[in-house]
């Protein structure tokens, strides 16, 4: 079957919604079997990366690809953030009112997404790298972000 991009990416939100996806090849094959359409992992990689798709640590500790239907409008609830800061983030300094979180190499965007998400007061916003995420601060309150990711984290600061 030939869909626009659009709606191949509809069908692979529904998919996702639907299945618990581990890989993008698993995607290419439910793509295929479930809604037969034919696309390339290549093509699936993009798709997923223009969706805003990350992937998210489930029970059990799988993880599986994620989009969130309105990003602006979900919040990660305290205690999901908590779980995934303990498990992702391994440092935690800071820089003024910037705070900088370390991960494992590929992580750091699963971070930086559920705190973008969690409303958490005094955090405008984040930036994520590969294993560095940058935490965006109020003014004049950067220790006290530190403080609360650091907690979060399970870690200590040296502030």
């Amino acid at each position: 079957m030939s869909l626009s991009k659009t709606q191949r990416q509809h069908r692979i939100g529904q998919l996702l919604t639907a299945h618990q996806v581990t890989s993008q090849s698993q995607l290419v094959e439910l793509l295929a079997s479930v809604e037969d359409i034919v696309a390339t992992q290549a093509t699936v990689s993009r798709d997923l990366d223009e969706m805003g798709a990350v992937k998210i640590r489930i029970a059990g500790g799988a993880s599986i690809y994620a989009v969130p239907e309105h990003p602006a409008d979900q919040h990660t609830p305290t205690e999901h953030l908590r779980r995934l800061m303990g498990e992702w983030v391994v440092e935690a300094d800071r820089s003024g009112d910037l705070v900088v979180l370390r991960t494992p190499p590929g992580s750091a965007h699963v971070v930086a997404s559920a705190l973008d998400r969690s409303g958490l007061e005094h955090v405008l916003g984040t930036v994520a790298g590969d294993d560095t995420l940058l935490v965006i601060s109020s003014e004049g309150l950067g220790a006290t972000v530190l403080e609360r990711m650091a907690a979060m984290s399970g870690l200590a600061t040296n502030q």
